[in-house]
């Protein structure tokens, strides 16, 4: 009977010990606004209209996800991210209507040596560079992307089939490489991805570059590494790549970043946003696009921040050479650890547009009619 009793309590104290290595962690984020934009079309070429609508991630796409890690002992770790991205609004899945379309993965990852984890992935361009710009982050988002989201700093698409290696912490230095397969027998190259990265940072400093590459997306083989539902262009090559460098001093950070996206053999390009305007038709295959983004935020106190950048745009689009100017601002008030309420306004003005159906287009709020558009956003996120 006594030994009974010690094996039970041996076992529970082993199963207790088993159970305190491992954790899930349930998280999430919901953005929800207002949002008044002067100019909207609803097909490329029509007339435009105001519109007040209701918006869901103006800023940061609402999510909710299951983070997780089992202690494999010697500093190694059995690591997973599941992770839903939906609309607020009407309750739908985002990302083509995915049930983990943000981030599904799973992997090992070690205190020496980094992380190797497989599944459906952010690049190296959002996970390196990303960072040091304005959208992406909590400081603007959506709506100050880059035109189209041209660099994916947004993080408009994710990429499906890879296998992405993260390395540890190295004194400030860090790299990684991403590869996304096309799962396609007699088709290795059509449709994959793959990107590079490496970030370095002392003390206030920052300094990132990344590359990445796209080949044929939008191509028949919709199991391939990025599909034609989340990306704004169809091409069959796309080109990222761009640094950026920022430094913080007491409450105050600036920050520079420049990319350059270059497509060949392109077909169409697709604005983001609600109640979009279609495709713009290419006929010409070679398109660019070089973003100089200057930006800046400031902590005015300890819930309420300041945030601001001027990015222009020099392009090449169907032998015109558009030039995008764009200006945007935001302030954030905290009312919790969790919650805040915010308000900003972009502006953007483009020219050279020498008479074709293109106009202004801010990320996330439609294309339009013509060279100027003007948006507005009251918002409240809350984060679990």
């Amino acid at each position: 009977m006594k030994k009974t009793l010690m094996v039970a309590a041996l076992s529970g104290v082993f199963a207790t010990a088993a159970h305190a290595q491992s954790s899930v962690t349930l998280y999430g984020l919901i953005d929800a606004g207002i949002t008044y934009t002067n100019n909207q079309v609803t097909t490329v070429g029509g007339p435009g209209h105001s519109n007040w609508k209701a918006t869901s991630g103006s800023v940061n796409g609402s999510r909710w996800g299951l983070r997780g890690s089992e202690d494999l002992g010697g500093g190694l770790k059995a690591i997973f991210t599941l992770e839903n991205g939906f609309n607020i609004m009407n309750g739908t899945n985002g990302q083509g209507g995915r049930e983990f379309g943000r981030q599904a993965f799973v992997g090992l990852s070690s205190n020496q040596f980094g992380a190797v984890t497989l599944g459906r992935q952010y690049d190296s361009v959002v996970d390196f560079l990303g960072p040091l710009a304005l959208t992406g982050t909590q400081y603007g988002g959506t709506q100050f992307a880059h035109p189209f989201d041209n660099d994916n700093l947004d993080n408009t698409f994710r990429v499906n089939n890879s296998v992405k290696y993260t390395s540890a912490n190295y004194a400030g230095f860090k790299f990684g490489a991403m590869y996304g397969f096309s799962n396609e027998a007699g088709g290795f190259a059509d449709n994959r991805a793959y990107s590079a990265g490496v970030s370095y940072n002392y003390g206030p400093l920052n300094i990132a570059g990344a590359y990445m590459q796209l080949n044929n997306v939008g191509s028949a083989n919709a199991a391939g590494a990025v599909t034609g539902d989340n990306t704004p262009f169809v091409a069959g090559r796309q080109r990222i790549f761009g640094g950026g460098i920022n430094y913080a001093f007491g409450p105050a950070t600036v920050g520079f970043v420049f990319t350059q996206t270059m497509l060949d053999n392109a077909t169409s390009i697709t604005n983001g946003g609600t109640q979009g305007a279609g495709a713009f038709q290419l006929t010409n295959g070679h398109v660019r696009f070089t973003n100089y983004e200057v930006n800046g935020r400031y902590n005015l106190t300890p819930a309420m921040s300041l945030a601001a950048n001027y990015t222009y745009t020099n392009s090449r689009i169907n032998g015109i050479a558009p030039k995008w100017h764009q200006v945007d601002l935001q302030t954030a008030y905290a009312l919790s650890k969790r919650t805040d309420v915010y308000l900003q306004g972009e502006y953007q003005h483009v020219t050279g547009l020498d008479g074709s159906d293109l106009g202004a287009t801010i990320n996330g709020v439609g294309m339009s009619s013509s060279s100027n558009q003007v948006s507005a956003t009251v918002g409240v996120r809350h984060r679990f």
